[in-house]
């Protein structure tokens, strides 16, 4: 399909101008909070009962998630209500983040979060941490893919490998995560077990699958990093190529079976992103459980089921206090990385 984190790692050294540069960007994301674009879809006639944040564009792997999750316990009426959905922009995220934050004991709001959202707290030197909201559930995992042009001269991973370990400097890569999401950590990581020190790789931001495209189709970079669901098409028709994807086993569908896994080229890294739902902090112990029994219903349903196949999504849910234990995880495993490229 489209499964555990690396390896934590010691933590490095902090300090450094990088500091500074995130300290500015605490400034920038308290301006990002009040310009925040946001725009709602609301189902039924009436407020509605729940409402569904989704912390990036329309279209991105966030949203896709969300309206998924609504729309499935719309359709089986898990909460005898409706939703409406509201895309936050800004920050990778952490604009949303704070903002949910700021929504304290609020017991109608659900947000969509995941690694790129981590990320982002750190990258814009946010106070708002996942870990401190109400963890709800994780709902799925993801693998990443390395994507080129059709026209690329890197015909396998192993092509991109050599050029790239011989002159880190010749390769441009990309991908539609701020510093700490996971289409930054993935070819971060990439590079290190390959022997490269990841402070040498050119990475460029994009927001979203969207711009990612763009820019590899226009030649504006030469490798992007991203989970695939975003780029079914341009991959279903040639004009991107999948050289390997990130997970134990190869994904399923017609345009990428054929991909092998980094570990089938005798690269030893699996890389795993994901995606679950929050609440803001200073719920109810009560309206938590609600909330968790409401996703459950969702996830035992075999519309649910459906849809994970149909997006290549792995099945990864878990609830309540486990999701939360497993937040702490991966803010540990994004600081830790950051810290060692000397972003911390």
């Amino acid at each position: 399909m489209f499964p555990a984190p690396p390896s934590r790692r010691p933590a490095g050294r902090a300090g450094r101008p990088a500091r500074r540069r995130l300290r500015g960007a605490a400034a920038a994301l308290a301006a990002l909070a009040l310009l925040t674009s946001a725009c709602g879809v609301t189902r039924g006639d009436d407020s509605a009962d729940l409402e569904m944040w989704i912390p990036n564009s329309p279209g991105g792997g966030y949203d896709q998630t969300g309206r998924a999750a609504v729309g499935v316990m719309e359709q089986e009426e898990v909460t005898g209500g409706d939703f409406q959905v509201t895309n936050i922009l800004g920050a990778g995220g952490a604009a949303a983040m704070t903002q949910l934050m700021s929504q304290e004991g609020n017991e109608r709001i659900l947000m969509t979060i995941g690694l790129g959202v981590v990320g982002s707290t750190y990258s814009f030197a946010a106070d708002a941490r996942p870990q401190d909201a109400t963890a709800v559930a994780q709902l799925i995992e993801e693998q990443e893919g390395v994507l080129v042009p059709a026209e690329s001269p890197f015909e396998t991973i192993d092509d991109l490998v050599d050029a790239w370990v011989a002159d880190p400097s010749s390769v441009v890569v990309g991908g539609g995560s701020s510093p700490g999401g996971p289409d930054h950590l993935f070819p971060m990581q990439l590079a290190e077990t390959i022997g490269i020190d990841p402070k040498e790789v050119r990475y460029v931001t994009y927001d979203g699958g969207g711009p990612l495209t763009s820019a590899l189709l226009g030649n504006k970079i030469q490798v992007g990093f991203s989970g695939l669901s975003e780029f079914e098409g341009q991959i279903a028709a040639g004009d991107l190529r999948v050289l390997a994807v990130s997970g134990e086993e190869r994904l399923d569908g017609e345009a990428v079976s054929d991909v092998p896994t980094l570990t089938e080229s005798g690269i030893d890294l699996v890389f795993i992103n994901w995606r679950g739902v929050l609440a803001p902090p200073g719920i109810s112990e009560e309206r938590r459980d609600e909330l968790i029994a409401y996703l459950t219903e969702m996830h035992d349903s075999p519309e649910w089921q459906q849809t994970l196949a149909d997006n290549g999504w792995i099945d990864a849910f878990r609830t309540g206090d486990d999701f939360e234990a497993f937040l702490l995880e991966q803010d540990e495993r994004v600081a830790s990385t950051l810290e060692e490229l000397d972003l911390l």
